[in-house]
């Protein structure tokens, strides 16, 4: 079940699917405040520079009127120039001006063109390469500017030969080696947009053209994306849905994907998430139904094991998301699996299966599961 997820708020802890961007709207002066300090001779440009910055992403946000006035005075080309700055403060200014322009009404059909036109998504993404030089401040900004490009599809295909799936990829290896070395607190700011970039550029028909781009083997993106899910369980879990996107859109339509899952042994923990709230256990069951859907092979390894009963712990849940994505996957299982049916039916799953016959919407599929059991 892959598709496009234009989650735009930037709070990772909204789980809902909504228009891009609103978050980072208002008045703001950085990730890390300009200094109030005396400036040194050698600096005071780049202070002030900084300072027009932040004053202009405040004007962005205040007024239309500003922002029409903005393109044709040569907005992006001055931004473009800013972004060669060797100078953080700067960059992370410039990063929080963009990301208010690239937040307006108009962007997708006025804005965003412009932008792709020009040399900032090459530099963007050169800030966002993994290493000794990235800064976390001006990632951050940076991660949030690519994520509302991607969310207008002006042209994700553009990103995407210029490299971005993989150096998003690079940059979720290197932020789950950063949580295994450390339990930095802020690291959500960066893993946010991070897993959003990528769970939307996977719908594109391009990234398939080019996956070879990302230069990482399967179980590497898997494995580290596991690692920063179990960092979040225990920090903060409003971002389990985030990353179980980016799962769901990784397995969708990659059996390689798929076959990494299950060669490093990770259904069991995947299955451990379920209980953590509905919207976390309608995308673990989708990211299951991705493995068993492709087929008896798949499915060997999903039964025997503890999905049947957790499965039938899922039916005594009442809400219909999770009670469909449920049935749907024990479908598939038994479809590969008719050793499994039977083992449902001698766990009692025909009663389990009876709570829900009333439900309008889940009828229908109850009735069919209910056939496919007894018939297996």
């Amino acid at each position: 079940m892959c598709g496009l997820d234009p989650w735009g708020s930037r709070d990772p802890a909204v789980p809902a699917v909504s228009p891009a961007g609103d978050r980072g709207k208002g008045e703001r002066k950085g990730f890390s405040q300009p200094s109030s300090r005396l400036a040194a001779p050698g600096d005071a440009a780049d202070l002030h520079q900084e300072l027009c910055l932040y004053t202009l992403g405040n004007l962005i946000v205040e007024s239309e009127a500003v922002r029409r006035q903005l393109l044709p005075q040569g907005i992006v080309p001055a931004l473009a120039a800013c972004i060669q700055s060797p100078h953080p403060t700067v960059l992370e200014a410039l990063g929080y001006a963009l990301s208010q322009l690239l937040q307006a009404k108009e962007a997708p059909e006025k804005i965003i063109p412009s932008v792709l036109g020009s040399t900032l998504p090459q530099h963007m993404l050169r800030l966002l390469q993994p290493g000794p030089k990235l800064n976390p401040g001006v990632a951050v900004e940076f991660a949030w500017c690519l994520h509302y490009i991607i969310c207008s599809q002006v042209n994700n295909a553009l990103l995407i030969t210029h490299g971005a799936l993989s150096t998003l990829g690079l940059l979720l290896l290197d932020l789950a080696g950063a949580v295994q070395r450390s339990e930095d607190a802020g690291l959500e700011l960066l893993v946010c947009p991070v897993f959003r970039c990528l769970s939307n550029l996977l719908t594109e028909t391009a990234a398939e053209a080019v996956e070879g781009q990302m230069q990482l083997r399967d179980e590497r993106v898997v494995a580290a994306l596991f690692i920063l899910l179990q960092f979040f369980l225990q920090k903060q879990p409003s971002l389990l849905p985030e990353g179980l996107w980016l799962l769901n859109n990784l397995t969708a339509n990659s059996p390689s994907f798929c076959t990494s899952l299950l060669s490093l042994d990770l259904i069991e923990p995947l299955l451990q998430l379920l209980p953590v709230s509905n919207v976390v256990s309608v995308l673990v069951l989708t990211v299951l139904c991705n493995v068993a859907e492709k087929g008896p092979a798949y499915c060997e390894h999903l039964w025997p094991g503890p999905l049947l009963s957790s499965l039938l712990g899922m039916l005594a849940f009442s809400d219909t998301d999770v009670i469909g994505q449920s049935l749907e996957l024990l479908q598939l299982l038994f479809l590969y699996r008719p050793e499994a049916a039977q083992a449902f039916l001698q766990q009692s799953g025909l009663q389990a299966l009876e709570r829900h016959e009333e439900e309008a919407q889940l009828q229908e599929r109850v009735h069919v599961l209910q056939q496919t059991a007894l018939h297996r």
